[in-house]
């Protein structure tokens, strides 16, 4: 195995998108926030975003992107989109980052439970190191919660089990790195739609008005059948890594 990144091996990234995708919920796809900046950080932050690569297919990616941060729970960007927006503008305006922001991290499905999250997580951790940055965050997309929509992260946020570590697989990977929670990121990722769209991303019919309980979904999508319209509000888990 090898860690590249996108800027060396742009092919790589482009082929394997689709199925290191696959087992996304179709509804996060249209976040119109990270797909108006996504190009944008691509293009300014390509050295973190890195592929690992076992015969020339890849089996895991993580992304970041350069921000600066006072360190304040206070100051953390709104979430994921929050970070996305800092992070471009930022950097169209010359500010010297000190913080790298985890933006993703995916394993080939098949290949989970390896290890292989760990060590790309790792390998953009050694290049903020290698960069001067001095602050690493994460907006964790906590992998259980979606079994919990109607449960508020500030109360998932502290379910532990016996050993210490969290209940969600995905926070104890952070956890194992030396990571530790800072703060629920309430709006992080912010979905709307008229009411087909959301119909057609999640194979559900939302006949009237209310709060739906939709696969996937951390948290509730809001249905407004008068208007016509669907929105979905995420809550996200901001983690520090030491």
């Amino acid at each position: 195995m090898e860690i590249v990144t996108t800027s060396e091996h742009l092919d790589l990234k482009k082929a394997a998108a689709k199925a290191l995708r696959q087992d996304w919920p179709e509804f996060v796809l249209h976040d119109p926030i990270s797909n108006l900046h996504r190009a944008a950080a691509e293009r300014y932050f390509p050295d973190y975003d890195v592929l690992l690569v076992e015969d020339g297919a890849v089996l895991a990616n993580a992304a970041a992107v350069a921000l600066r941060w006072d360190g304040e729970v206070a100051t953390l960007p709104d979430g994921y989109d929050g970070a996305l927006v800092t992070a471009v503008a930022q950097h169209e305006e010359s500010v010297e980052p000190d913080t790298l922001c985890v933006m993703a991290a995916t394993v080939l499905p098949g290949r989970t439970g390896a290890g292989l999250a760990g060590k790309v997580l790792t390998a953009l951790r050694e290049r903020a190191a290698d960069a001067g940055l001095r602050k690493v965050i994460v907006p964790v997309r906590p992998t259980l919660k979606s079994r919990y929509p109607l449960t508020p992260m500030r109360d998932f946020m502290g379910w532990t089990r016996d050993d210490g570590l969290h209940l969600d697989p995905w926070i104890r990977t952070h956890q194992r790195l030396g990571a530790a929670v800072l703060a629920s990121a309430p709006r992080s990722m912010v979905v709307p739609g008229t009411v087909a769209e959301w119909e057609r991303w999640t194979g559900m019919a939302f006949p009237q008005s209310g709060s739906y309980v939709v696969p996937g979904a951390l948290d509730l999508v809001e249905i407004d059948r008068e208007r016509g319209t669907g929105r979905y509000e995420e809550t996200n888990l901001w983690m520090r890594h030491s």
